[in-house]
């Protein structure tokens, strides 16, 4: 046991955290966090859909959201820091007065570095900086060392500070358009309904001033060129949502004033948010993927296909979930799980058959109503990240899940290898039910697997210590749903993880 002391509680009730739930933390801590047995991946005809008629689904889609609430949900608190790691270190490491660029790159092989100067005249904020720096240097070096240390700079560009959001990513008519900018544009096309478009981003608290200004500069003008009426919301993560670190022997580790650490719990905290809007149909989609305009129609179709795909078997799961609530026959409840196993990917458990009617409905009843969230998979081409998977869990019953690398115990070659064999890469590109068939809303938090996080190693003020992530919002998160995998095509998959990124044919206008 701990003995919290009055300024631990002090602290506890400030963060809205209860005692429980951190005793509950440390005890994952000790126990550990088991990796996922992987069964084997997930493939086309082998739990990832193909879909040959998009045009059929498209249409169905826009038939069917009428009347219905549509929201996009955006995740776009990372600040944009990340990117322009190289690049801080470019800065540091390269005085153009003791050598040359041609010098630098031969001494240290900065790949990165040497491709974001050879493309510096590419890049969407390229004439600010330009004028930024007009008549401050001698040379080329000079400029390009300039040029880098000015975009970094807080009496610059400050990128450095920038949320990823609100980054200059594309060029446009008017000057240059950026990731929340192209996230409206995409709302227009595919999730609209009477002229209105519902977004929701999840934002750091320290950047809401900026994501407000970009709002007041872009709505009006996206608006008027889409004919939408734009309704743009944002929330925090949750201080409740943070996740206690302890020392190396499970106590917690307290910093120097004697209160407790707390670190955030990484996206899967943003369950909890997603977990209190409110529409029929709920799109996810990352800040950084997004795509220029050539490339709308193409990715709006997608998200129609998807979206469609989720509604029509929605319906279908509505009207099964009203006949378990009516005592089905014995043949209308096979019918039943034949849809579960063929249509939604339930793996009924061992003895399912056998079972009489009773009992088959009640396990029916719990797998029918869940939310369901439709996940689009690309074709894996060496991305890092998750992948779609069939995996089992500790009391042997098997589900498809989108698993990360890092939850694979890669000491284990049956394992990798399982893990090599995937065919497909997830984008992050769902579209959710969170209704069941009387239209209430699932409460979200009780589909999540509390065993799918995450246990890192870390340090602070030069001590080491154990840090935990909540499981990931597509990973654990959503265990419980059920799931289906649909590739959909490469253009619809354009992060950008490094400032090199844009330099990509797919984010070149």
């Amino acid at each position: 046991m701990i003995d919290f002391t009055q300024k631990d509680e002090a602290q506890l009730n400030e963060k809205g955290i209860t005692k429980e739930r951190v005793l509950q933390q440390i005890e994952t801590f000790k126990e550990g966090i088991p990796f996922v047995t992987l069964e084997k991946a997930a493939i086309i005809k082998g739990g990832i859909v193909k879909v040959e008629n998009e045009g059929e689904l498209v249409s169905y889609y826009e038939d069917a959201i009428e009347g219905k609430t549509i929201l996009k949900f955006v995740p776009a608190s990372g600040a944009a820091s990340r990117m322009f790691k190289a690049m801080f270190n470019f800065v540091d490491a390269f005085d153009p007065s003791k050598e040359t660029l041609e010098t630098y790159f031969d001494r240290t092989g900065d790949k990165a570095v040497q491709q974001f100067v050879e493309g510096m005249d590419k890049f969407p904020f390229q004439d600010e900086l330009l004028q930024k720096i007009e008549g401050q240097y001698a040379n080329e070096d000079e400029k390009a060392h300039l040029f880098v240390k000015t975009m970094l700079a807080e009496d610059g560009l400050n990128f450095g500070f920038y949320p990823k959001g609100l980054l200059p990513f594309h060029v446009c008519k008017r000057g240059a358009a950026t990731p929340f900018k192209e996230h409206l544009k995409e709302a227009a096309w595919y999730a609209k309904t009477n002229g209105k478009a519902n977004l929701h981003f999840t934002i750091s608290p320290q950047h809401e001033e900026m994501f407000r200004t970009e709002e007041s500069i872009s709505v009006p003008r996206i608006s008027q060129k889409t004919d939408t009426e734009f309704r743009v919301s944002y929330s925090f993560q949750k201080p409740s949502t943070d996740t206690v670190a302890v020392n190396r022997d499970n106590t917690p580790f307290r910093n120097a004033d004697g209160s407790l650490l707390f670190r955030p719990g990484g996206h899967g905290a943003l369950i909890e948010n997603l977990n209190e809007q409110d529409a029929d149909v709920i799109f996810i989609k990352n800040i950084d993927n997004v795509v220029i305009d050539k490339n709308l129609e193409a990715v709006g179709n997608s998200k129609k296909m998807l979206g469609g795909l989720l509604l029509k078997l929605q319906s279908a799961t509505f009207a099964y979930a009203q006949e378990l609530d009516n005592d089905p026959d014995t043949e209308k409840i096979n019918e039943i799980a034949t849809f579960a196993a063929d249509q939604l990917n339930v793996v009924l458990p061992d003895g399912f058959l056998n079972m009489g009617n009773d009992e088959k409905q009640a396990v029916l009843k719990k797998y029918i109503n869940r939310p369901i969230r439709i996940c689009g998979m690309v074709k894996n081409e060496g991305e890092p990240g998750g992948g779609p998977f069939f995996i089992k869990d500790g009391q042997g019953n098997i589900s498809l899940q989108i698993i990360e690398s890092a939850q694979v115990d890669m000491s284990d070659s049956a394992q990798v290898s399982i893990l090599k064999n995937s065919t497909h890469f997830n984008p992050v590109d769902l579209v959710c039910g969170v209704k069941n068939h009387k239209g209430e809303k699932y409460d979200l938090i009780q589909f999540v697997d509390h065993k799918q996080g995450f246990i890192t190693d870390k340090t602070k003020d030069g001590k080491n210590l154990k840090a935990m992530e909540l499981p990931g919002l597509w990973n654990g998160a959503m265990a419980f749903w059920n799931t289906i995998f649909v590739e959909v095509p490469l253009v619809t998959f354009n992060p950008v993880k490094t400032v090199n990124d844009l330099l990509k044919p797919s984010h070149q206008a």
